[in-house]
């Protein structure tokens, strides 16, 4: 009988637990959405040039806004810990960065800004709601299926979202290359050039020139992206297709790429990179990501 009790008591727990998590899915596009409107106001650069905690009435005199809406943003922030509270005075308080706003600020060494309002754009969250058509009827790109192109086509078309897609990458290869260069630097060892298969602006590929300056990197990718790259020193652009060759060099670079095709695909892609190196010491160095492409 005592059984019988503490499973109708447990049963009755995970029926209260899920009734509360069911919430959380109800809304759970409420925390991108603010963190979203954090960036676009501005509000872990306002108090990062600020130099210290900031009190809403500076905070809202700095960004131009009205007091109490951005109050109730920020008593949203903080209670998910993304900012925090410390006082300024004896009498007032104040807004303070943490280790998680710190990533928004826009041009901050670890910032993922770039890559939240991607992901968070109108165009990226569209094929998330084709998802079950994806599963029902097979469609090859619920990215398609919502914005009427494949990602790349309307890249090239809508230089917004072209924007967005290339802010995102440099603000990935900001946080990802330092580590690939302090972690296992004899990777380009030996090296004299360096393809980087899909490097957009070359953000990527100019950080591992200043580290190993005495490789020549080519940054490859389509001539619309290429066509906008910055020039730097050491470094040639160079626009194509990478399902039909790529520029030869003794390694390739591949970052952020292959995760948005399916497995045969990858292996084309994989192909022309073995083509493009010498076959004896030829190297492929592969950073794996997160889908971006719109291919749930």
């Amino acid at each position: 009988m005592a059984d019988i009790k503490a499973r109708g008591k447990e049963e009755e727990d995970d029926d209260d637990k899920a009734e509360v998590e069911i919430w959380n899915y109800v809304f759970g596009y409420v925390k991108m959405a603010v963190v979203k409107s954090a960036i676009e106001l501005g509000i872990a650069d306002a108090i990062d040039n600020h130099g210290s905690p900031m009190t809403l009435s500076d905070l809202t005199t700095v960004l131009g806004c009205e007091p109490s809406r951005l109050h109730r943003i920020m008593r949203f922030l903080v209670h998910y810990r993304i900012f925090k509270e410390e006082p300024t005075t004896r009498d007032s308080i104040g807004f303070a960065l943490t280790p998680m706003s710190r990533r928004l600020i826009r041009h901050g060494e670890s910032s993922m800004a770039a890559f939240i309002l991607l992901e968070s754009s109108p165009v990226m969250l569209a094929p998330w709601h084709s998802l079950s058509a994806r599963v029902l009827h097979g469609v090859n790109s619920p990215f398609e299926a919502a914005n009427g192109k494949d990602v790349w086509s309307y890249a090239e078309t809508n230089p917004g979202h072209r924007k967005l897609i290339d802010d995102a990458m440099a603000c990935n290869a900001r946080v990802a290359v330092p580590a690939i260069i302090e972690g296992c630097p004899e990777v380009f060892d030996g090296l004299k050039s360096l393809v980087d298969v899909g490097g957009g602006d070359g953000t990527a590929l100019s950080m591992l020139i200043k580290a190993f300056p005495w490789i020549h990197g080519t940054n490859f990718d389509l001539p619309h992206v290429v066509a906008i790259a910055p020039e730097v020193d050491g470094i040639e652009h160079v626009g194509g297709n990478m399902f039909e060759c790529v520029p030869k060099a003794d390694a390739a670079f591949i970052m952020m790429v292959l995760q948005n095709w399916d497995d045969e695909k990858c292996i084309e892609i994989l192909k022309k990179c073995r083509e493009a190196i010498p076959q004896d010491t030829g190297k492929v160095i592969f950073k794996k990501g997160v889908n971006y492409a719109g291919y749930p």
